[in-house]
């Protein structure tokens, strides 16, 4: 699978340019975008000797995001604290995809959420709803607390659906369900700044990347309304395996590819003529 890297927050156009000792510097230590990061580092730094501190963070591997406590994603900032599962730029994707299955007042959950990036950015674009997310890691949940306030989520400790409260059965419109998908075998492959910062438990898919995916999608259709659909991300080569998944759970199954982003999502609907 390829590597999932995070997305380059966004550089502030007001920001003072960066100087190119401190580019030079990014650089040498395997930063792709320096020009970039060093704007955004000078930005966040409130003296030199801040400017240094995150810097050096940077330098030493943590993720760009984890530096500055917040992360590009759908043209917001969401915060992201250290250790927890940086949302990816071509995560979006599934955010419009889900997008169009919203309506105003629709209950959305927010299943393996990390920072609740998803789940908050869906709620800005598509109108007041009902929204709740739910991580296995406690990090990740007083994360996702922070970004899903505006929108008066909910957010719950647990494992996939145990999370959630009984009342959300069979009453669920969307289900966001970004669970992890790298192959057990690859964790390796993938750049420091995941495998090294980010929890093992929001990478490590199983032996082919879809052990949780099947879990959400043999519970899915007793949680979803009728109509409801469950979206999740995977690659282009796990989408026929991810199908048969869903379809194996009562569900209509297809798939839908953004070939601008490299995503692919898998989309699951609970039949409206089934109790």
């Amino acid at each position: 699978m390829p590597a999932r890297h995070p997305a380059v927050p966004s550089s502030d156009p007001s920001a003072p340019p960066a100087s190119p000792g401190l580019v030079a510097r990014l650089r040498a230590a395997g930063c792709v975008f320096a020009e970039d990061e060093a704007e955004l580092l000078l930005a966040a730094a409130r003296t030199p000797a801040e400017l240094a501190a995150l810097a050096g963070r940077r330098m030493a591997g943590l993720p760009l995001e984890h530096v500055l406590g917040w992360a590009g994603f759908c043209g917001h900032r969401m915060h992201v604290g250290p250790g927890v599962f940086v949302p990816r730029r071509r995560s979006e994707f599934l955010v419009h995809e889900a997008a169009r299955h919203t309506r105003p007042g629709a209950v959305v959950v927010d299943l393996c959420c990390g920072s609740g990036a998803l789940g908050a950015a869906l709620a800005a674009c598509a109108g007041p709803v009902e929204l709740h997310a739910a991580d296995i890691d406690p990090a990740a949940v007083r994360c996702a607390r922070a970004n899903v306030a505006a929108a008066g989520g909910h957010v719950h400790e647990g494992d996939l659906f145990a999370a959630l409260p009984e009342e959300l059965r069979g009453r669920i419109d969307v289900l966001l369900a970004n669970v992890p998908y790298v192959p057990t075998q690859e964790v390796g492959l993938l750049p420091p700044e995941a495998r090294d910062h980010e929890p093992r438990v929001a990478l490590d898919g199983g032996a082919d990347g879809l052990d949780v995916l099947r879990r959400v999608a043999g519970a899915a259709a007793r949680w979803l309304a009728p109509g409801g659909v469950v979206l999740s991300e995977t690659s282009e080569r796990q989408a026929p395996a991810a199908l048969r998944a869903l379809t194996g759970g009562g569900l209509h199954a297809r798939a839908e590819r953004c070939a601008e982003r490299a995503a692919t999502v898998v989309l699951g609907t609970r039949p409206a003529d089934v109790p």
